[in-house]
Order: structure tokens, then C-alpha cells, then sequence
């Protein structure tokens, strides 16, 4: 009895209530991966940078469209959407983490002339139709919320996106920081937006659940895959993974722990930007659908319809969240892009290069005064249709244990990708049937 009371104070038992809570509590920071918790928020950032690429204005338009012309029909879209967007990203970070380098360097190394050419240049038309986006998102907000002619707005949010990346000269963390907090302002808007409205939650849970689809509604579904799953955040995940490891050689065990901090880091920041966007076709499929001719139905025109609907500030907030998203997703767009550019070309580009190629179709579009809906929901359209040609080498790659080493994905990983491939390519096959014979 003696030895049995002395081994229940040796594990706890016998200790004050408070003291075991206590304990547990120590046990929960240092969990079963061996993590503390000022270990995992410290490694929050990657994920975040983006995560903004699902929250863009592609997405605002593209979700716009789908709750005002199909209601709450395409939610399963997006729950989709982001569970493949979980898996490809987490993907990326490893790719990067196990080899030090970014997707772009690995395609050039790795793959023929020709492959790399190809990939290039459709990945080079991709990003342009998604800088499109973001900056017309930018201009889009400084117009409702500030009334500044769109050509004028779209040089200014340039000139800040180029003021917030000087941030990186004092290191990528800074930028970080500034991104989750406009991430957190997001959010916010739509946690204000969902509080005004009563949803149909029902018909909520029942589509989000229950795929469907239409000849009508596979564009506006594939251009939804497109805004969410952008092939430039393959690219910028695989570069931002590495940078919290003490170096390209850190030792197998150092990578490990990397790789579980990234997967929590994405998996945090990828479910804010699904409750985001389901919130954003929620809010659209209940006070546009069956209210407001969808046909010609831009962003501004539905800041202007929500003043009746939720008041004056729900107008402004809509401002705030797409100026905030404008900002933030074509800053880390520009990263991207240089990424890209320099892991294809095999040299330095200055930033600036690629911030001056990319806003000159912005601009274009805004010149010719293409309604904002219509441009966002084909610019990601092309992103979707170029998406099956990133995730390939991702594929690919992560399955070499030459390159891999002891990070290399498993048999059911593999499956798994080779699934979420196909996936992805027959939707924007369908699509292009629907376009062109449907």
C-alpha cells in the first residue's frame, strides 16, 4: 500500500487539483510533435503571406457571381477548393523545406528545355491575369471608399504594394506581420457582414456538402478552384517554408520539426480563408440572389446594394476588406512573381521589373472600362486552367527520394496528390468543353 501511495505522487495524483491543471496545461504547450506554443506562433507567417491569395479580389468577384447568381449551390466549391488548397500548399512547404529550394529552381534543374519554357510562360500568364485582379481589387477599394477614379487608384495601390515590400530589406518577417494583421481586418469585415445577415443555414449546410453543377454555373465553379488554389502560392510557399531553418543543410531532425510547424502554420491559415470566402458567397447568396439581376452586377454596385439591405457601414466595411485585400494580395503577388522569375531565369530580377510588367494589363483593363465581375471571374478562370501544369512537378518531385530524402512522400501521399491532380484537371477539362461545345 505503502509503494502504491508513493507511486501515485510520482506521477501527480496525490497533487493539489490546481498543480495537475497546471501540469496538463504545460503538457498541451509541449504537445505530442514536441512543440511549444511560442514555437508554433513564432512559425505563424508563411501560411498567412498565402493565405492572402485565397482572399484576394478573385475570390470577392468570383464568389460575388456565384452567390448572387446561384445562391448558396456552390459552397461545396469552395470547401473543396480549400481542402485541396491545404494539401497542395503543405506539398509546396515540404518541397522547399527538404530540398532549400523554391518550386521555379527545382522545374529548371530538373525538367527539359522545353517543359521549363512551357511552364514558364503559362505560369508567367497566369500571374499576370492574377495581378490583374489584385490590383483592380486595390484601385476597386480606394474608389467605393474614397470615390478616386479607378486609373489613378490603380497607381496608387502600385506605389504601396512597392512601399510595403521595401519591408523585406529588414527581413520577410516584417512583412509577416503587416499581412496578418490585414488578413485579421478580412476577417473582421466579414464577421461584421455575417452579423447582420440571417442566412438560410439549412440550405447552408446542405450545399456545402452536396456537390452540384450546371452548364451555367462550371465556369463561375472552375473560376472559384482558380481563385482559390493559385498556382503563384505553390510557387511562394515553396521559397517562404526554408527561411525558418538555420540553413539549407539543417539536419534531418531540424527539417522535421520545420515541416510540422509549416503544416500548422497553413492548415491555421488556410481555415480562416475558407471561413472567409464560405462567408463572403454567404452573405452574396442571401442578400443578391433572387434580388439583384446578377447580369452586369460588379463590386461596386454591390457595395452600393448592401446600404439598403445592412446600412451605410456594411458599405464601408465592404470597402475596407476589398482595399485590404487589393493591398495585401498583390504585395505578396509581386513577391511571387519575382520568385518565379528569378527561379526560371536562373538570375537576379529587381522587383520593380516585375511590378512594372504586371500593372500594365491592370491598367489596360481599367482603361477599357471591362466590368469588374466579368474581368475577375475569367482572370481566374486562366489561373485554374494553368493550376494542373504547377501541380504536376509538385507531384512529381515529392515523390523522388533523391530529392526528397527522408521527407519524401509516402505511397498514400502520393495517391492522395495523384488524386487531387485529376480532380482538378477534369473540372477545367469539363470547363472547356462547357465553353466550347457545351
Amino acid at each position: 500500500m505503502a509503494l502504491l501511495t508513493e507511486s501515485r505522487k510520482k506521477v501527480g495524483y496525490d497533487l493539489p487539483w490546481g498543480i495537475r491543471l497546471l501540469n496538463k496545461w504545460k503538457g498541451l504547450r509541449n504537445n505530442r510533435w514536441g512543440l511549444g506554443m511560442r514555437e508554433i506562433f513564432g512559425a505563424l507567417g508563411p501560411g498567412f503571406l498565402v493565405s492572402v491569395g485565397y482572399m484576394d479580389p478573385g475570390n470577392w468577384g468570383t464568389n460575388l457571381a456565384a452567390g448572387a447568381g446561384f445562391g448558396y449551390e456552390l459552397l461545396w466549391v469552395i470547401l473543396v477548393s480549400n481542402i485541396i488548397a491545404i494539401f497542395l500548399q503543405i506539398s509546396s512547404a515540404k518541397l522547399g523545406i527538404a530540398t532549400g529550394k523554391n518550386l521555379a529552381q527545382l522545374i529548371r534543374e530538373q525538367f527539359p528545355r522545353s517543359v521549363v519554357i512551357f511552364l514558364g510562360i503559362t505560369t508567367a500568364i497566369a500571374m499576370m491575369a492574377t495581378d490583374v485582379a489584385e490590383v483592380l481589387g486595390g484601385a476597386l477599394g480606394f474608389n467605393i471608399l474614397f470615390h478616386i477614379p479607378l486609373f489613378i487608384a490603380a497607381l496608387i495601390t502600385g506605389v504601396i504594394v512597392m512601399a510595403l515590400l521595401g519591408l523585406s530589406r529588414w527581413g520577410f518577417r516584417n512583412i509577416e506581420f503587416v499581412i496578418i494583421g490585414l488578413v485579421s481586418i478580412i476577417g473582421m469585415v466579414y464577421v461584421y457582414e455575417m452579423a447582420l445577415i440571417q442566412p438560410a443555414w439549412g440550405q447552408v449546410a446542405l450545399h456545402l456538402v452536396t456537390p452540384q453543377v450546371t452548364t451555367a454555373s462550371i465556369l463561375t465553379a472552375v473560376s472559384i478552384l482558380g481563385a482559390t488554389v493559385m498556382p503563384h502560392n505553390v510557387f511562394l510557399h515553396s521559397f517562404l517554408a526554408p527561411h525558418r531553418l538555420s540553413s539549407p543543410d539543417a539536419p534531418l531532425q531540424e527539417k522535421r520539426k520545420v515541416l510540422r510547424l509549416a503544416k500548422i502554420d497553413t492548415l491555421a491559415a488556410l481555415n480562416v480563408a475558407f471561413f472567409v470566402n464560405a462567408a463572403m458567397l454567404i452573405v452574396a447568396g442571401t442578400v443578391f440572389f433572387q434580388h439583384v439581376n446578377p447580369v452586369g452586377l460588379d463590386l461596386q454596385k454591390a457595395s452600393v446594394t448592401l446600404v439598403p439591405a445592412l446600412g451605410t457601414f456594411a458599405a464601408v466595411a465592404f470597402g475596407i476588406g476589398l482595399l485590404t485585400s487589393g493591398l495585401s494580395s498583390s504585395t505578396t503577388g509581386t513577391l511571387a512573381g519575382q520568385i518565379v522569375l528569378q527561379g526560371f531565369l536562373g538570375k537576379h530580377v529587381e522587383i520593380w521589373i516585375w511590378r512594372l510588367i504586371t500593372i500594365v494589363p491592370a491598367l489596360l483593363v481599367i482603361a477599357l472600362n471591362i466590368p469588374s465581375v466579368e474581368v475577375l471571374v475569367i482572370s481566374q478562370a486562366i489561373l485554374s486552367l494553368q493550376l494542373p501544369f504547377t501541380m504536376v512537378p509538385v507531384v512529381l518531385l515529392t515523390r523522388r527520394h533523391d530529392l526528397m530524402g527522408g521527407l519524401v512522400n509516402g505511397r498514400f501521399t502520393n495517391v492522395l496528390n495523384v488524386c487531387i491532380t485529376l480532380v482538378v484537371t477534369l473540372m477545367n477539362v469539363l470547363l472547356l468543353y462547357t465553353l466550347f461545345w457545351g
